[in-house]
């Protein structure tokens, strides 16, 4: 029986940081490992252009990100790893989609409707600053997933939507031509969500990160920038309503945090929480920093790695593709 095929698509916008490792890529590449299903990643860099204009970041984040799942342990055999830009049939297949897609649809889009809220509230045309990637990237989504025929996607409950909206697309599109397309379902991911410097979830817009592969000396002055009461040393503390214990739980084996737990209960001073919280990340990461830091300074591998994944992906990809082309009536005339 054939493994169910699931694909991950990892936008490529600014630089990977604890938050998205603990809740995202930690438990991909172990899922990945375990080897029940066909796993696709892919750096969504096509989709980073909606959000970006700088060539600069959008280049520098998708080298960040590639290196990064690399450095962690992706296994690149096993799975598949590409670039979408290296994938030039998923954007044949977003037109075909989008001469099938009610615009209706697309004017239902959470991110849409979002910014047509944010104009009205202002005084503005509700398409103020709204472009055509912003209103329509379901569509590009919808072809990312439909062209390897993807029957799981693991996504946040925020992006429900977009699944709801590529099996819209794949119903509509097998009623008008006949079944092309799987259906897919979204696997609603319930991640750990970790706080940031500020206590509120860690996240770029908040601007309360703490980077990944920080060098030792600017991950510490980072994990003592994480905010804390006054209580003083001596005083008990809860470490349910602590960031510092949150973010040591996330690293911490089950022994290790129930002597935190303690410690807080005895009082411990915060300087030697986030002490012993720089040492636990530090020893966690140290060995993939190396590993990413050398990546990155392989553009050559990072770029064979990446173009041995698109090559895989378009082995799956072209069949697809012309198999859809024949349905829509775009076959060879002999």
């Amino acid at each position: 029986m054939a493994k169910q095929r699931v694909l991950t698509g990892i936008t490529t916008t600014g630089t990977p940081h604890l938050g998205n490792y603990v809740g995202a890529i930690r438990p991909a590449i172990a899922e990945s490992k375990r080897g029940e299903f066909d796993a696709f990643f892919f750096l969504a860099d096509y989709h980073a252009l909606i959000k970006s204009h700088e060539p600069a970041m959008v280049h520098q984040s998708s080298r960040e990100i590639a290196a990064t799942w690399l450095a962690l342990g992706l296994d690149t055999d096993s799975s598949t790893f590409y670039r979408q830009s290296d994938v030039p049939e998923i954007t044949e297949l977003s037109w075909i989609l989008t001469c099938v897609c009610a615009k209706g649809l697309m004017n239902r889009s959470h991110a849409y409707k979002a910014a047509v809220q944010a104009n009205e509230q202002n005084g503005d045309d509700p398409d103020f600053g709204v472009t055509m990637g912003l209103f329509s990237y379901p569509i590009l989504m919808a072809a990312d997933i439909l062209m390897f025929n993807a029957s799981k996607v693991p996504v946040g409950r925020d992006q429900i939507q977009h699944i709801e909206m590529a099996r819209d697309m794949a119903q509509r599109f097998n009623h008008l031509y006949g079944d092309t397309f799987v259906l897919p379902e979204a696997v609603v991911d319930d991640v750990a969500v970790l706080s940031g410097l500020d206590g509120r979830k860690m996240s770029k817009s908040y601007g309360n990160t703490i980077p990944l592969f920080l060098p030792e000396k600017k991950l510490q002055k980072h994990i003592n920038k994480i905010k804390t009461n006054l209580l003083e040393p001596g005083e008990p503390k809860n470490a349910d309503e602590s960031t510092v214990f949150e973010v040591w739980q996330a690293f911490a084996t089950p022994a290790q945090t129930a002597d935190m737990r303690q410690k807080f209960a005895d009082g411990i001073a915060w300087g030697q929480a986030k002490k012993e919280l720089f040492e636990l990340i530090n020893s966690h990461i140290a060995p993939a920093r190396e590993r990413y830091e050398a990546i990155l300074e392989d553009g050559q591998y990072l770029e064979s790695v990446l173009k041995k994944g698109a090559e895989k992906a378009r082995s799956q990809a072209a069949p697809m593709l012309a198999a859809v082309r024949k349905a829509v009536g775009l076959a060879a005339f002999k």
